[in-house]
């Protein structure tokens, strides 16, 4: 059953949102990162006023290698721009670099969501390596009677509820981020009335892969209910 079952489908659905997702997310990036923003402002620099404007002095800017692998860094204290953005003047580099800053915001703010999901790193991590193997394993003992396995089989469906639990916080971090994004970029005039709904276009499609990615793990985390529930409850 654990090969050949209709609760695939739940995994095809949540790889389908996920490619839908990022689709959009990177058509949406690659149209406006080709639009230069009217304040000529780059990424560094919009991070920059925004860290200032908002009393965090802290807080450096820096540049990474790679595309879209920007993020910040609340143990460094660092808000990481990839090279397309970090020097870029596009409204995708601005919008970008805003959200970012966003976090840092949270940071300084306490913001507690954000400090939830920080705690949640290590056991998040453990339970997205662990679990897989542990319920395979747990799946195959089980086979053969084992109540070792079935043992196996439920410690690794809680591991990966945590790498669930760990995405759907995530959630109300991200879009609060890009909320704030926008709130500043529209109170510091750093993008003129015009733009403010091109840049909501991409925070929003940046958004979108969170949800999807949240809701891939959660169609997941059902089919492992589906196929393994009736027997855990009966062993």
């Amino acid at each position: 059953m654990f090969f050949y079952d209709w609760t695939y489908f739940l995994v095809l659905l949540g790889a389908v949102l996920c490619m839908m997702a990022s689709a959009k997310m990177r058509s949406t990036y690659a149209r406006y990162s080709q639009v230069r923003s009217m304040s000529g402002l780059t990424g560094r620099e919009t991070a920059q006023r925004i860290l200032a404007a908002n009393g965090i002095y802290d807080v450096t800017v820096n540049r990474v290698p790679g595309d879209l692998t920007d993020h910040y860094d609340p143990n460094k204290k660092v808000v990481n721009l990839s090279e397309s953005i970090y020097d870029s003047p596009s409204i995708a580099a601005v919008s970008v670099a805003a959200h970012e800053c966003g976090h840092a915001i949270q940071d300084n703010t306490d913001y507690l969501p954000l400090r939830i999901r920080a705690a949640l790193v290590p056991v998040a991590n453990i339970g997205a390596q662990a679990s897989w193997p542990l319920i395979l394993i747990g799946v195959l003992l089980a086979n053969f009677g084992s109540v070792f396995g079935i043992q196996l089989l439920n410690i690794g469906i809680m591991a990966f509820s945590l790498a669930v639990l760990f995405q759907i916080i995530t959630l109300p971090v991200e879009f609060n981020a890009s909320n704030r994004a926008l709130v500043q970029l529209d109170s510091m005039n750093l993008v003129p009335d015009q733009e403010l709904p091109y840049a909501r276009k991409v925070l929003g499609a940046a958004a979108l892969t969170y949800v999807a990615s949240a809701s891939a793990s959660l169609l997941q985390l059902l089919r492992l209910y589906l196929l393994f529930g009736g027997r855990r409850r009966r062993d």
